[in-house]
C-alpha cells in the first residue's frame, strides 16, 4: 500500500507572508489543523494551530484587543512557521509513513516527490485506510481463526472460503505471543454463521468468533 493511494491531493495551502491572522482563519473556516506553506511551488514550511498559539499573545497580556489584532495582522507565518517539515515520498509505504508519524508524534506528513508538493497524508488518512484495508463497513461476517504458527494455513482458509463460492474483502493475519497466529477474514455478503461454523471446524480449524457486520459510510 502506498501513501499516494490514501493521500490527500486537495491540499489548501499559504505563502510565508501570509499572515497569522489571516492563517487562523483559513484553518477554522476549512476545518483544518495544519497548513503547508509554499513559496515558489515549493514546500517551504507548516504552520499549526501550535505554533499560532504560540505566537499569540497571552489572555494575560496587557495589550488592548487593538493591539493584539494589530500584532496579529502584522506577524507573518514565515515568523513562527516549522521550516524544518518532515515529509514522505508518494512511492513510501503506508506503514512507513504511519511509523513516521509515530516516531515524530506528528499528524501530518506533506507528500513531496521531486521538490514538489503533491498533498499529505494525515492521521485521518491513516485511520481511514486502516479501516478500508480490514474490511469494515462492508456487509458479511468477521471470522477469527486461531492457528499453528506454520505455512499453509491461511491458503487453507482461503480455499474453503472459495469452494464455497464466498467472496472474500479483507484478511488479517497477527503473530500472537502464545506462538499461534491470528487470521481474520471478512466475507462479504449474506451468510449463515452456522454453516460457516461447521465449514470450519469440519477442516480442523479453530473458529474463535464470527461477528456479523453492517454495510456503512466510512
Amino acid at each position: 500500500m502506498s501513501v499516494k493511494d490514501f493521500m490527500t491531493r486537495k491540499v489548501v495551502y499559504i505563502s510565508p507572508d501570509t499572515t497569522i491572522a489571516h492563517a487562523a482563519d483559513l484553518m477554522r473556516e476549512q476545518d483544518l489543523h495544519r497548513l503547508p506553506v509554499i513559496e515558489n511551488d515549493k514546500l517551504v514550511g507548516l504552520v499549526t494551530e501550535g505554533t499560532i498559539a504560540e505566537a499569540s499573545p497571552s489572555k494575560a497580556t496587557s495589550l488592548s484587543i487593538y493591539e493584539m489584532n494589530y500584532l496579529l495582522n502584522k506577524t507573518k507565518v514565515k515568523d513562527v512557521m516549522i521550516k524544518d517539515v518532515i515529509t514522505v515520498s508518494g512511492y513510501a509505504s503506508l506503514e512507513d509513513a504511519t511509523y513516521l508519524m509515530y516516531k515524530n508524534k506528528v499528524g501530518i506528513l506533506p507528500v513531496v516527490d521531486n521538490d514538489q508538493l503533491y498533498g499529505v497524508i494525515t492521521d485521518r488518512d491513516i485511520f481511514a485506510a486502516f479501516l478500508q484495508v480490514s474490511g469494515y463497513g462492508e456487509e458479511g461476517v468477521r471470522a477469527r481463526f486461531i492457528v499453528d504458527n506454520k505455512a499453509g494455513e491461511l491458503e487453507k482458509i482461503i480455499r474453503l472460503v472459495s469452494d464455497k463460492e464466498y467472496n472474500i474483502v479483507s484478511t488479517v493475519q497477527i503473530a500472537t505471543k502464545s506462538g499461534k497466529v491470528v487470521i481474520e477474514v471478512q466475507i462479504e455478503g449474506k451468510v449463515d454463521l452456522e454453516e460457516v461454523r461447521s465449514l470450519f471446524e469440519d477442516a480442523g480449524i479453530e473458529v474463535d468468533s464470527l461477528v456479523p457486520t453492517v454495510a456503512k459510510n466510512i
